[in-house]
């Protein structure tokens, strides 16, 4: 007989899938915002972190404990949801699992097991924040980062971080595929595939870097092409979305999302840090690429798309919010999903419309406090002018 806690527990558990979201009052008309996460470390199965036996576990101890739930790649496929989060363990390893939803914000459930990737690199140590990538060539693709031990030094803290590249067409059965070379960098993360072919190869939005924490001459967003995908190497980087003083790029940046095909522009959703007196705080970001060209910047508003609100600042690394997966629905609708302070996973949702009007008429970001001034200054001369005639006065 199972524990009585157990019965305590799995109705408690069985209660959060079972609750509906609701969009919250924020507004910005941008996108709106969900009163509950969509994954946190409650949407564990229980038979992921304790033994059900009572013979082995009488006390009904946890066994193996999960941390959180954050950083989830996102499909939409066959009618249905499908999140791959990575599911961080109290032991601070982080492994991927896929949760399932009829909705898309909320009732997501885990399958039985977690994704068990093809253990073909015995230095790697960690991995983490996969993109998944329905490529025209019939694969899904997962680009994550695989990180490693830097035995060059001797900080236990210091890394290598490599972009780990596996393929499924289920997102059951997966085939471990070689790293991404990428002949002018180091070190890569947060590096996404495009989803179509670019001039017959294999797209790549890549993060440059010279460490595992430091950008050094790393100077944003990059972008290459490899002919191989199952033995990719990017001969050369072009920056595409740079580092600027004094914007919330100015620390790092890095692509998000996989960029969604809109009816102007490819539409990327990605990450800018800064440092603050605090840490670094991560926020969310949007620009445009050209549909013929997803290297060349159309559109690039100015200043942060998403940043963490009331509670989504508080967790694990405070002041922090990023994505690494969005779903495009044939309607138009866009669900984000974003993580919170590397604890717990939301979801925002908007049209494709709205993100290329904020892409393509909200100003660009003139880069002095003087010019924004002015620059707000003009909407607000443009807006009192109308209201008066609107008045009638």
């Amino acid at each position: 007989m199972l524990h009585p806690q157990y019965y305590v527990e799995a109705e408690r558990y069985e209660r959060l899938l079972a609750r509906k979201n609701v969009k919250s009052e924020f507004y910005n008309g941008i996108f709106d915002r969900y009163r509950y996460p969509v994954l946190t470390r409650q949407h564990i199965p229980l038979f992921w972190k304790y033994d059900l036996n009572p013979q082995s576990n009488p006390l009904f101890l946890e066994r193996l404990g999960v941390n959180a739930v954050l950083n989830a790649g996102a499909l939409y496929m066959n009618g249905k949801f499908y999140l791959l989060p990575r599911v961080e363990g109290q032991d601070r390893k982080s492994f991927f699992a896929v949760a399932e939803s009829d909705s898309g914000i909320d009732g997501f459930r885990f399958w039985n097991y977690p994704v068990q990737l093809p253990d073909t690199c015995p230095e790697e140590t960690n991995v983490y924040d996969m993109r998944l990538t329905q490529h025209e060539d019939g694969w899904i693709y997962g680009i994550f980062c695989s990180e490693s031990k830097d035995k060059t030094n001797a900080d236990l803290s210091a890394a290598v971080a490599a972009a780990g590249i596996v393929r499924t067409r289920d997102l059951r059965h997966w085939e471990r595929l070689d790293n991404l070379v990428t002949r002018q960098s180091p070190q890569q993360r947060n590096v996404v595939l495009h989803p179509e072919f670019v001039d017959g190869q294999y797209a790549f939005y890549t993060r440059p870097m010279d460490g595992f924490i430091e950008t050094g001459s790393g100077g944003g967003i990059g972008f290459g092409l490899a002919r191989d995908i199952t033995h990719a190497v990017i001969e050369q980087e072009r920056i595409i979305s740079p580092r600027v003083y004094h914007t919330i790029t100015e620390a790092k940046n890095g692509a998000g999302a996989v960029p969604i095909k809109g009816k102007r522009c490819w539409i990327h959703i990605a990450h800018g840090v800064r440092n603050t007196a605090a840490g670094l705080r991560y926020v969310l970001y949007a620009f445009g690429t050209s549909l013929e060209d997803p290297a060349r910047v159309v559109a690039q508003p100015s200043g942060m798309l998403l940043g963490p609100l009331g509670s989504e600042r508080v967790g694990d690394v405070s002041n922090v919010v990023f994505t690494n997966g969005a779903v495009a629905l044939p309607d138009g609708r866009v669900y984000i999903y974003y993580a919170s302070s590397d604890t717990r996973l939301h979801v925002a949702s908007t049209t494709v419309d709205r993100l290329e009007d904020y892409l393509f008429n909200t100003p660009e970001d003139p880069h002095r406090s003087p010019d924004c001034v002015r620059q707000r200054c003009r909407l607000i001369a443009q807006n009192l002018a109308f209201l008066e005639t609107d008045s009638g006065l």
